[in-house]
């Protein structure tokens, strides 16, 4: 049966309450993935990097300002070089490599360049995802392997821990399933090129195809890069109806079916951010 959905201020997914710092760029890492890519010469005149290391969730712009970094190369170099980068990138992406700079270490040498490492971290994604379970898990829910990194970037931004990512996933296909938008705050973060746990009414209102309160289905492209844990999490989600999710508190992340079970699961969160605002009790 079609769901009539409720006001859009009544229902807000999102993982609101994941008390990380993430405006900052200090981004929590997973595992990261070491890929053989480039050899490393000459090390003990390397006073540089020799690896870069990139992020589960990270944009294409921070992995653009890593590499300038990396490479002590002016701000802006590597976004200049990426359309002239000949990357290897499916044709749903329409040159955007968003999604398929794949989260690695990848060892530096003096001859990488900004094209080098886009190219290795394109053909590396490609690997990953294009194997023989990921293309299979996106058959079985319907999806093209372009469209599931696109929900493995929304997992990826959304989900509180790692155990939290398979039930993520699944909201994901139940709200896409139903016809309800998705209505996200990763989204909207990614619209307003800004990462925040606090997005407002007007916030929701921003005209912007990424905008997923506002439009149906997914985003237009990846909102990030996943890591191997979001693509699983997608091709073999965790069984169950919910359609709803919030952090109240780190480490209690809780996913109901139920607008009203949501709804107080929410002023629980309001109530707990209330008091870690208020000031210290003064000692007695």
């Amino acid at each position: 049966m079609q769901m009539n959905t409720p006001p859009r201020s009544t229902i807000r997914l999102t993982r609101r309450g994941r008390l990380v710092l993430i405006a900052t760029g200090a981004v929590v890492a997973g595992t990261a993935v070491a890929v053989p890519l480039l050899t490393l010469e000459n090390a003990e005149k390397e006073p540089k990097p020799r690896t870069l290391v990139v992020p589960e969730g990270w944009r294409a712009s921070q992995v653009y300002a890593a590499i300038d970094k990396a490479l002590a190369l002016p701000s802006g170099t590597t976004r200049k070089a990426m359309p002239t980068a000949g990357l290897k990138l499916p044709g749903d992406a329409k040159g955007n490599p968003e999604g398929y700079l794949f989260p690695a270490t990848y060892p530096l040498d003096e001859k990488a360049t900004p094209r080098t490492l886009l190219a290795y971290m394109v053909d590396t994604a490609d690997k990953r995802f294009n194997g023989a379970p990921v293309t299979a898990g996106a058959q079985r829910n319907a999806m093209n392997v372009y469209q599931a990194v696109t929900v493995a970037s929304l997992v990826q931004a959304e989900a509180a821990t790692k155990a939290d990512m398979g039930k993520v996933a699944r909201v994901v296909f139940n709200r896409l399933e139903r016809g309800m938008p998705l209505q996200m705050d990763s989204t909207i973060n990614y619209a307003l090129n800004r990462s925040t746990l606090r997005t407002t009414e007007s916030d929701t209102r921003v005209q912007s195809p990424y905008n997923s309160y506002q439009r149906m289905g997914l985003p237009p492209t990846p909102i990030d890069n996943p890591g191997e844990d979001a693509m699983r999490a997608v091709v073999n989600p965790t069984p169950g109806d919910w359609l709803y999710f919030v952090t109240v508190k780190p480490g209690d992340t809780r996913f109901t079916a139920s607008l009203a079970e949501h709804q107080r699961n929410v002023a629980e969160f309001n109530r707990n951010q209330k008091a870690l605002k208020r000031p210290p009790a003064a000692a007695g």
